[in-house]
């Protein structure tokens, strides 16, 4: 039996002068372009024009990157971040955030409902969060290839010793981002499952809310697993991923108790 994995990988792939591909980048990129994939079946089965989705893929990734950086900026390091806002804007130096994510995403499919595709928003939400759970997986194998976001030490026999971080004496922990990316991915195969189960007779805003319950009490959870991110969370009982959390749980019940009292849509589905 293992008692521990050493994890020494690097975080580069190659450089090439200034240039260099990071495993982070590739993966978050390869997010997006699995869930482009996905999605174009999705339009395609209920008969939505391509270039809708060309533009829904836009506002997703600008959303997303932008409301994930302010989201770690504002959430995590306000004092740093607000005496030096420029550095807001340099993401190659890492800072991302998954609640501050799932805001921006939230606002930006709000302006494409409402100004873009005239879709209802809540259509649009059902069925992007079923590419969201897997990105969350992508990104967070993109976080065990940067070896950051890892959890307490621990003996477990699966734990990880993260020499890139935390040097050659490095303790072994539990591999946390692991835990994110394969509950990402069982989370991903249900919400596809009950989408193409229940489409033609669907409420809108049900899918939306096993998202926002099961993703966020998992991370509610898990986060007394991980290690301090920030040091303002040494000895607090709620981190601020947990503090976060609460509020999309929440959302997520009353959103399901509301919505399950609604009728079904009738959707077309194109042939």
């Amino acid at each position: 039996m293992l008692n521990y994995i050493t994890w020494d990988v690097s975080r580069e792939i190659f450089s090439l002068g200034p240039v260099v591909l990071r495993w982070y980048g590739l993966l978050f990129a390869s997010g997006f372009a699995i869930g482009y994939f996905i999605m174009q079946k999705i339009f395609r089965k209920e008969g939505v024009k391509e270039e809708v989705l060309d533009k829904l893929t836009m506002y997703m990734v600008v959303s997303t990157v932008i409301g994930a950086r302010l989201g770690h900026c504002l959430f995590y390091e306000p004092e740093y971040y607000l005496s030096h806002p420029l550095e807001i804007l340099m993401v190659w130096k890492g800072g991302l955030a998954s609640h501050g994510a799932a805001i921006g995403i939230l606002f930006g499919l709000y302006l494409f409902s409402k100004n873009v595709s005239k879709l209802p928003y809540l259509w649009i939400l059902d069925r992007i969060v079923i590419v969201v759970a897997l990105g969350g997986a992508c990104i967070r194998f993109g976080n065990l290839f940067n070896s950051e976001i890892y959890g307490k030490v621990t003996d477990v026999p699966w734990a990880f010793r993260f020499v890139t971080s935390d040097g050659p004496n490095a303790l072994p922990r539990h591999p946390t981002q692991l835990y994110e990316a394969f509950f990402c991915i069982a989370l991903f195969a249900f919400l596809l499952w009950y989408y193409y189960k229940h489409v033609t007779q669907m409420k809108d805003g049900i899918i939306f809310s096993f998202f926002l319950v099961l993703l966020f009490a998992f991370r509610f959870f898990i986060e007394f697993l991980k290690a301090e991110q920030v040091d303002f969370e040494k000895g607090m009982s709620l981190n601020m991923g947990q503090w976060l959390s609460i509020p999309f749980v929440i959302i997520g019940i009353l959103l399901y108790f509301k919505q399950s009292k609604t009728e079904p849509h009738n959707y077309v589905i194109a042939k």
